[in-house]
């Protein structure tokens, strides 16, 4: 069986190349949300695997959506993605419960080891 995972990302190209990597890797895609809120929405309903979500995005970021899925379900498995230079985030984003971090430009193979490390 596949493992399904949600996309957060505010850029359509980014959620597009996370999707192509993902999708080569054997892995499903049950949905995509350009922010933290309407991520929460789709993991409430999904009940995704697995959540690939940005840091930096509108409305809420990653940071929040992240700490908000983490209250609804303390099991929920979350990989970050963070541009060069963010590591206080990372660190912060590791610390309220993500299970791994992947930096942006990404690298296919980088992306499906976060994902199996996490999954596993």
């Amino acid at each position: 069986m596949k493992n399904k995972i949600l996309i957060v990302d505010d850029a359509s190209f980014m959620r597009t190349t996370i999707r192509d990597i993902l999708e080569s890797g054997g892995f499903e895609i049950v949905g995509e949300a350009e922010n933290g809120e309407l991520g929460i929405d789709l993991y409430e309903s999904l009940h995704p695997d697995l959540v690939i979500m940005d840091i930096t995005m509108p409305v809420m970021d990653g940071l929040e959506a992240l700490k908000r899925i983490k209250k609804i379900d303390q099991a929920a498995k979350v990989v970050m993605c963070s541009a060069m230079g963010q590591q206080e985030i990372v660190i912060e984003s590791i610390k309220c419960g993500a299970n791994d971090f992947i930096v942006k430009p990404f690298q296919s193979e980088k992306v499906i080891e976060a994902v199996k490390r996490a999954i596993a």
